[in-house]
């Protein structure tokens, strides 16, 4: 894909700290209107790729566009068609929801119609209207990220770079802050996500899995878990770590790892282990609720991409 069909196109990007290398030769598109992720564990290099694409941080080399702006060349030029949301947003806790939505309209040059219109839509789509006269001091976590979210979008810029958004937010406000993110996807909002909750790598088109500063996979989370080796085995039972160790050294058993109440057991032919692993826990009178074959999720995806790295 060139630039010029991309909403993001990074190319060779690399960034060192003294001997740290956090970003290393990493290359990716964005397509316009899709919700794209950066997946990977805190250190993986995330913040400063971000940093990176808004034109905060300068490279050591490569390429980025963003909006059809060369962000190395002109990075003030980026500012106006991006808003950049990191993980401590500038709210004014001393300041109304009103109050802060208002400076950072002033701050872009919104008109004072375009910010009427906008700000109606926004707080309604974040279920925010009822505080938008709350002090932001006074907000819960979550109502705290969605006033974020409305700030960074009260100019509406063209691609969005949120950097782990969710980050400490309880399951009920992460759920509404994605649908509320899938809503500006029909005002032509291209959205760049960051995130070490693999579970909602799902929620994205595509995603690129990060270790280390570099590029592992990039693609959609279905063809991800499609090319993935193997099969996966889900054990549920009551005492998965003793059974772990127990059932590691079994032919055809690759690794095994927790996945909440059950064993992930990544094996090279689900249809052949089953059965042999059943007569073990039987014939050991290991009790068990469930032994099947499972879709693998995208931690299972990262977790063997990982340790296939380091074999």
């Amino acid at each position: 894909m060139d630039s010029s069909s991309s909403a993001i196109e990074v190319r060779g990007l690399s960034r060192s700290f003294g001997e740290v290398v956090a970003v290393r030769d990493l290359s990716f598109s964005v397509r316009p209107g899709e919700i794209f992720s950066l997946v990977g564990p805190d250190g993986a290099g995330k913040t400063t790729i971000l940093r990176m694409l808004a034109g905060i941080l300068v490279p050591d080399k490569g390429e980025i566009t963003v909006a059809g702006c060369n962000v190395i060349a002109d990075p003030d030029g980026v500012k106006s068609r991006i808003s950049y949301m990191p993980q401590r947003f500038g709210l004014y806790e001393d300041l109304t929801s009103e109050e802060n939505m208002r400076f950072y309209a002033d701050m872009y040059g919104v008109s004072r119609r375009d910010y009427a219109d906008q700000s109606a839509f926004l707080l309604d789509a974040c279920g925010m209207t009822p505080f938008r006269g709350r002090l932001t001091a006074n907000l819960s976590g979550g109502m705290k990220q969605k006033l974020g979210l409305i700030c960074a979008l009260i100019h509406t810029p063209q691609v969005m770079l949120l950097d782990e958004p969710t980050n400490g937010v309880d399951p009920v406000s992460r759920r509404e802050f994605w649908e509320i993110l899938y809503g500006l996807l029909g005002r032509g909002v291209t959205i760049l996500n960051s995130t070490a909750y693999l579970d909602e790598a799902e929620r994205c088109h595509r995603l690129a899995l990060i270790h280390n500063g570099s590029l592992l996979f990039c693609d959609k989370p279905r063809l991800l878990k499609e090319r993935m080796p193997g099969r996966i085995v889900a054990l549920i039972c009551s005492n998965g770590r003793q059974l772990r160790d127990r059932l590691r050294p079994f032919t055809g058993v690759r690794d095994i790892v927790l996945a909440g109440d059950a064993l992930h057991i990544f094996v090279d032919d689900a249809a052949l282990r089953i059965p042999e692993i059943r007569a073990r826990l039987e014939a050991d009178g290991v009790p068990y609720s469930k032994l099947e074959e499972v879709t693998p999720t995208i931690q299972d995806v990262f977790v063997d991409a990982i340790k296939r790295l380091v074999q």
